[in-house]
């Protein structure tokens, strides 16, 4: 049995096998800290957190303020005396809640830090053709993201990586460095990095569905990166016959070049739908119209007629 008392903060599916491999190696997780249950679906029905499930699987106490803030909370987080705080996609934390453990509260953070700071970290480096991304591990400060550095893990991209697969694979990864930061912070061999300043950063703000919306006036490589970078969620989405159109997956077209205008479709109607990009032409492999179900291009083509 590990001597550190963590408490562990955390909401989506991606922060579970953090949490799951502090358990399984034998770490005293005290408490966790997730968000409130909500309704969801078409029921509405009340539901929990992925990473309250767990906890509850494991009889972790499970705490869900509303108010980080609320003294009511803050002093329940103070009876649990934990020697350290760790965070997995979670909200931002006041300097009262993260300033509170004696050995600090560290965030595991899916990029190379300083690189893709923000909400949406696994999204931009697809939309911007990054070849390499990783993990960092880092204790928390002021600013978003800018904390010293603890450890980083290299992970590469695919040219197949979408955001579902590179997510699972960075929430592994994640987990992981989480463990190997944990060991070092028990026995005290941990060395800083601050992070270094550059007027290069590439910054990963939060995605909305406006934001979503394909631009075909960019080349089709830079398109094509886009949708991957979207899929399967939130996704890229477009507008044919006056509907949403969601693209899951597209290939840049072969021998083509465009022959129209940007964003002008093309097919035979049976085996492809094509749309002209400002530099070549993508080919639309996996979609859903609006109203229908997600499907493959050759079954869309035969319950649609493109006009």
């Amino acid at each position: 049995m590990q001597d550190l008392r963590i408490i562990f903060m955390g909401t989506p599916d991606f922060a579970v096998p953090t949490l799951r491999t502090l358990v399984e190696n034998k770490y005293p997780v005290v408490a966790v800290i997730t968000a409130p249950d909500k309704p969801a679906g078409r029921g509405l029905k009340v539901t929990q957190s992925p990473v309250k499930e767990y906890a509850v699987s494991q009889n972790i106490p499970v705490l869900q303020p509303v108010n980080l803030k609320a003294e009511a909370f803050l002093e329940e987080l103070r009876q649990y005396q934990a020697d350290l705080q760790i965070i997995v996609a979670f909200r931002m934390l006041p300097e009262v809640v993260w300033s509170m453990p004696a050995r600090g509260t560290f965030n595991i953070h899916a990029s190379l830090l300083p690189q893709y700071r923000g909400a949406a970290p696994i999204n931009w480096a697809l939309i911007n053709g990054e070849t390499e991304t990783g993990v960092t591990s880092f204790f928390l400060r002021h600013q978003i993201d800018t904390g010293d550095m603890i450890l980083q893990d290299k992970i590469p991209v695919s040219e197949d990586d979408d955001f579902g697969t590179l997510y699972e694979k960075l929430k592994h990864a994640g987990a992981a460095l989480a463990l190997k930061t944990v060991q070092a912070i028990a026995a005290g061999t941990v060395t800083l990095l601050p992070q270094p300043t550059s007027h290069d950063l590439k910054e990963a703000p939060k995605i909305f569905k406006e934001t979503c919306e394909i631009n075909w006036h960019q080349a089709a490589p830079q398109v094509r990166n886009f949708i991957r970078g979207l899929s399967p969620y939130p996704t890229a989405w477009t507008r044919l016959d006056d509907k949403i159109l969601k693209v899951f997956k597209a290939e840049v077209a072969a021998n083509e070049t465009a022959p129209a205008a940007p964003g002008t479709f093309s097919t035979d109607g049976k085996t492809y739908l094509h749309v002209a990009t400002a530099n070549g032409t993508l080919s639309l492999t996996d979609l859903q119209l609006e109203g229908k179900k997600r499907m493959a291009i050759t079954d869309f083509l035969r319950g649609y007629r493109v006009r």
